[in-house]
């Protein structure tokens, strides 16, 4: 800034000539300057308060609007914790095809202590052990009392019981947010779902892991966050699962059986619709593993697919068909099957003793004859069994999407000879599961391809490679039909539905070796309907009795056959397959007046 002269020369001047002070004119600019000094310096103060109201207006609104979403929120205590990985705590759900919930994630809570802040530890002990009376009090007083500074009480309590807790008052007794893994059928599919446990844990999130079942198979999946938590979605159907379930409990329960298992599989997808084992298990309450005793005896042992067993007579459907196929016979080519047979210096025996005589093809797999069947299978030749039976999966574990799946691998001989091909062409010396059988059915059912069963519902038809003509699967289709309309199956023949199938008993092994004499796997391997199918059924029974007659009958025709009808009769319709007149062989068209 210019400052104006207190005594500009001008002016002094000119008031001299005046007559005027000069001095008058010194005050008046010092007035004036001082005024300007004035004015200057409160406008330099003005601008201070300014700047200094806006801060503390800044700062109050600051702090009311902390004031106020403190307000607003909920009541959290304050924990400590190391700082540690994320623990990722989403999981995916699980649905059948038709989108209906099979698991699914639940809020809940854990329960923990840390014991240097009780106010009274023997107090929270006793309070404890009233809302979780398992709960050992000496123990708990225990802990609360020594050094220990963290410790879990409960890993999942009930909102009642995180009320009473809360009752108790303790500021010891702290609770830890938790995803529960929930299945909302309870023991509906237990084999299929497995179950789910906890991974890593804190006391803000645990990690949700499956333990068997799809549940550890597509572990991976579910817990991935990329998915979108979009569901699993399997190829069963609850509805048919629930009612298959219901027909095999029954049927387990008449027949006396020790355990049962059931398959029943598109044939044309390889879409495993339901698949049951009894005895079954809630996932929600997933008992501990058996650490002694056969293995089978726990129930969480899936017979579908971990049981290997020898399925007896339901393989010579196999037999005929690649004697077909191959052109050695056709269904009406005559068979000697009179005995003696002796294949490698053993005989070859029919059940019971049985000498049938002169049987065409057909009624060899009708009557159930091991001769006849033993005589294709030397025609047919070893390499040649070898490579058909391993086209339809039966040497490999299958690649059903269950862990489980992985351990049911096929007992085979060692030595592959004429004799092991007489005996496995009817089902002995070769142990499989229920769901191989279901795939070599399938194979011979939608007309001679290989098809992989699969727990994920398939877009569309997904069948593999040609394993046998179409001439023979539909020769093979006739002769299953006639076992169930005259032969060892006619307890499954269900009106409208034109079932097809093939009973098959074999004796049980014992541990030590050798074999029961009283005691069996009885399996019937059914299609439906027969002149155009569209499922495979499969029904097993380990060790069954029918105990309605004079005697006790174990075999297949008397007691696995029945539950499958019943099981058929029950769910087809579920499936969708309307009961139709079976057509017949060269009807006859009768012309009849208008009169």
């Amino acid at each position: 800034m210019i400052r104006t002269p207190l005594r500009p020369l001008a002016r002094i001047l000119d008031a001299r000539l005046k007559g005027e002070n000069p001095d008058a004119i010194e005050r008046e600019n010092k007035r004036i300057r001082h005024e300007q000094m004035r004015d200057q310096s409160r406008q330099r103060a003005e601008g201070r308060l300014l700047i200094m109201g806006v801060c503390f207006f800044c700062a109050f609104s600051v702090v009311g609007g902390r004031m106020g979403l403190l307000a607003m929120s909920e009541p959290v205590e304050p924990r400590t914790h190391a700082p540690g990985a994320v623990i990722s705590a989403s999981r995916a759900d699980i649905v059948d095809r038709n989108g209906s919930l099979l698991a699914t994630n639940f809020d809940t809570h854990a329960l923990y202590a840390q014991p240097r802040h009780m106010v009274d530890p023997n107090a929270a002990a006793e309070g404890l052990v009233k809302v979780f009376p398992d709960l050992d009090l000496a123990r708990l007083k225990k802990d609360f009392s020594g050094k220990r500074k963290f410790l879990w009480i409960k890993k999942k309590i009930s909102p009642e019981q995180m009320q009473a807790v809360h009752d108790i008052g303790d500021p010891g007794l702290l609770f830890a947010p938790r995803d529960m893994r929930l299945y909302p059928n309870g023991k509906l599919a237990a084999h299929v779902m497995g179950g789910a446990s906890y991974g890593k844990e804190g006391v803000h999130a645990a990690e949700v892991i499956g333990v068997a079942g799809v549940e550890k198979y597509f572990d991976k999946y579910l817990r991935d966050p990329a998915n979108g938590n979009k569901p699993l979605q399997l190829s069963l159907d609850l509805t048919v699962q629930a009612a298959a379930e219901q027909v095999l409990f029954g049927g387990m329960k008449l027949m006396n059986a020790k355990g049962a298992t059931s398959v029943l599989m598109d044939v044309k997808t390889g879409e495993v619709i339901s698949v049951a084992s009894l005895p079954s298990f809630d996932p929600n309450d997933r008992p501990r593993p058996a650490v002694e005793g056969d293995a089978s005896d726990s129930p969480l042992f899936n017979r579908s697919v971990q049981g290997v067993y020898e399925l007896g007579s339901t393989f010579k459907i196999f037999a005929a068909a690649q004697a077909v196929d191959l052109g050695l016979v056709n269904p009406d080519t005559v068979i000697d099957t009179k005995g003696p047979m002796k294949v490698g210096g053993f005989r070859i025996g029919e059940f019971r003793n049985k000498n049938y005589g002169k049987l065409s093809v057909t009624d060899i797999i009708v009557k159930s004859s091991n001769r006849g069947t033993g005589r294709m299978a030397l025609d047919i030749g070893v390499k040649r069994q070898k490579e058909f039976l391993k086209s339809l999966g039966f040497f490999e574990p299958t690649g059903f999407e269950i862990v489980e799946a992985a351990g049911g691998k096929p007992l085979l001989p060692k030595k592959w000879t004429d004799l092991s091909s007489v005996t496995i062409s009817y089902g002995h010396g070769i142990s499989t599961s229920p769901i191989h059988l279901a795939a070599g059915y399938a194979a011979i059912a939608n007309g001679g391809f290989k098809v992989e069963p699969t727990l994920i519902k398939q877009p569309r038809t997904k069948m593999g490679e040609r394993v046998m003509s179409s001439t023979a699967a539909k020769s093979a289709r006739m002769m299953l039909r006639k076992v169930v309309s005259k032969g060892t199956a006619s307890f499954g023949e269900v009106p409208g539905y034109h079932v097809g199938g093939k009973t098959g008993t074999a004796d049980k092994p014992k541990p030590t070796g050798g074999y029961y004499e009283d005691k069996v796997i009885a399996t019937f391997a059914s299609i439906f309907p027969a002149h155009d199918p569209k499922y495979v059924l499969i029904v097993t029974l380990d060790e069954p009795v029918e105990s309605s007659g004079d005697k006790p009958r174990r075999t297949a025709g008397w007691t696995a056959v029945p539950v499958a009808a019943e099981m058929i009769r029950r769910v087809a319709p579920l499936l969708g397959v309307r009961p139709t007149v079976e057509p017949a062989n060269n009807a006859v068209l009768t012309l009849t007046s208008s009169n």
